[in-house]
C-alpha cells in the first residue's frame, strides 16, 4: 500500500487544545489499557544495558504513553531508570499525571521539538505511536540529531500500513463510544464532546486512518536511518511484535562500540 501522508488533527497548531487533550488522553487509555507496547520493554533494557545509560527521553510524549506500565517492566533490568516525558505541544495535566503515577517518571519543563532535542538530555532517547507524524524529511531530522549527540535511539508504533489495520483504525469511534466510560478521571467535557456532540470520535476516525496511511514499513525506516547515518556510525534493527490487537513495529538505533 502507497504511504499517503495526508493531515493530522491533532498536528495542526491552530486545533483546539482541550479537544487535542481530550484525543491524547483517549489514545494514552487505550495503550495502557490494552499493553501496545509491552513489547518495546526488551528492546529498551538492551539499549539502555549496551549504552550503559539510565535515563530515558520520550519525545512526543501526548497524553503519557505506555509509561505508567512500561516503567515497571523496563526497571525490572534497570533500577535506576528515570524517564522524561516530552511534547512539542505537551498534554500538561495528563503529563503530570503520569509523574504522579510513578517516581522514576517527570516532565520536560517546556515544549520539546524531536527534531532539535535538547543537547542536555544525555539519554536514550524514544516515541511511541508519533514518528508518522513526520515526513521523510522530519524523520532523518528526528535520527540524525539522535546521531550526532551519539545518543541511543527507539521508536514505536502499534500500526502497519495494510489494509486489516486501516479497517481496524476505521472502527475506531465504536471503541471511543464504548471506552469512553472507562476513562478517569470523568470529565463533563469529555461526556459532551463524545456523545452529545461527537468530535472526539471523529477526529480520532480521521487521524486514526490518517496514521495508518501514513506508517512507515521497515525496509522505509531503514532508509531513513541510512540518509542520517551515513557514515554507519550505528547499528540499527528493525521488527514487528504481532499479536491479537494492531502490530507493534520498531527501529532501534545505538552507536557502534568504539563509535
Amino acid at each position: 500500500m502507497r504511504r499517503f501522508h495526508l493531515f493530522e488533527l491533532e498536528d495542526q497548531s491552530w486545533f483546539p487544545s482541550a479537544i487535542r487533550d481530550l484525543m491524547t488522553d483517549y489514545l494514552h487509555h487505550v495503550t495502557e489499557r490494552f499493553g501496545l507496547f509491552d513489547g518495546a520493554a526488551p528492546v529498551l533494557g538492551k539499549l539502555l544495558g549496551e549504552s550503559g545509560r539510565t535515563e530515558i527521553l520520550d519525545l512526543g510524549s501526548g497524553g503519557g504513553g505506555p509509561w505508567r506500565s512500561l516503567a515497571p517492566q523496563v526497571a525490572a533490568g534497570v533500577p535506576e531508570l528515570r524517564v522524561t516525558l516530552s511534547d512539542l505541544y505537551p498534554n500538561r495535566a495528563a503529563l503530570e499525571a503520569a509523574a504522579a503515577s510513578d517516581e522514576r517518571i517527570r516532565v520536560a519543563p517546556g515544549p520539546v521539538d524531536a527534531m532539535a532535542a535538547p543537547a542536555e538530555f544525555d539519554a536514550v532517547r524514544t516515541q511511541f505511536l508519533s514518528l508518522h507524524h513526520f515526513r521523510p524529511e522530519g524523520v532523518v531530522r528526528i535520527l540524525r540529531n539522535a546521531v550526532e549527540r551519539g545518543v541511543p535511539i527507539a521508536l514505536f508504533e502499534a500500526q502497519k500500513r495494510d489494509v486489516p489495520h486501516l479497517i481496524q483504525f476505521a472502527l475506531s469511534p465504536i471503541a471511543v463510544l464504548l471506552l469512553t466510560p472507562t476513562i478517569r478521571p470523568v470529565r463533563a467535557l469529555r461526556l459532551l464532546f463524545t456523545y452529545l456532540i461527537p468530535v472526539v470520535p471523529t477526529c480520532i476516525f480521521w487521524d486514526g486512518v490518517v496514521s495508518v496511511l501514513r506508517t512507515y514499513t521497515l525496509p522505509e525506516m531503514l532508509e531513513m536511518a541510512s540518509r542520517a547515518d551515513p557514515d554507519g556510525r550505528y547499528r540499527w534493527e528493525v521488527g514487528e511484535n504481532g499479536g491479537r490487537g494492531p502490530t507493534m513495529t520498531w527501529m532501534a538505533g545505538a552507536p557502534k562500540e568504539g563509535g
